[in-house]
């Protein structure tokens, strides 16, 4: 098993290359070994809602599949990281991407998240084999879940990311 590096810092942009208006994650509220919850507040100027749906605005389920893998993305620079040094403000810095999406395998929606809703989202480590993460993640509005998913991230190297006829051919999304 390569070797891998644990990470601490104090913004989630320290931990995501994601930025705004991508950035999914507003806050982490705990990092364990294998698992991590954080937390977005839906203002209502999010760029999503504007069309999902006009004079009724919910977050799209696709955003908040984007919540739980962010938040996955954070839990592998945090503590499955396979870099020493790590830096998400230079997009050429790091030897590797952490956390690309390569499979859904399965999500169930059960209810809706508006303006002014508090979003929390806890994923957990399931199994890990051969660089590739399974995670179980759940998003919950007032203490219920709204969303429950499992998907796999793995982490491969920059490069496939900087070579665009590369990725076009072995990635989607």
């Amino acid at each position: 098993m390569p070797d891998v590096f644990q990470h601490h810092f104090d913004n989630v942009e320290d931990y995501l290359h994601h930025r705004p208006p991508y950035l999914m994650v507003q806050k982490i509220e705990q990092i364990h070994d294998e698992s991590i919850e954080t937390s977005t507040h839906i203002s209502g100027d999010e760029y999503f809602l504007i069309g999902h749906f006009p004079g009724a605005p919910v977050v799209p389920g696709a955003v908040m599949q984007e919540m739980t893998t962010q938040s996955a993305g954070i839990l592998l620079a945090a503590r499955f990281n396979p870099m020493e040094e790590f830096n998400t403000h230079d997009p050429l810095f790091n030897e590797h991407a952490l956390g690309v999406l390569i499979r859904v395998k399965w999500a169930r929606f059960r209810g809706f998240a508006r303006p002014g809703d508090t979003l929390h989202t806890y994923v957990e480590l399931e199994e890990q084999l051969n660089g590739i993460f399974e995670f179980r993640a759940r998003v919950k509005l007032n203490g219920k879940p709204i969303m429950n998913n499992s998907f796999q991230l793995a982490n491969i190297p920059s490069v496939k990311l900087q070579n665009s006829e590369e990725t076009s051919s072995t990635a989607s999304g």
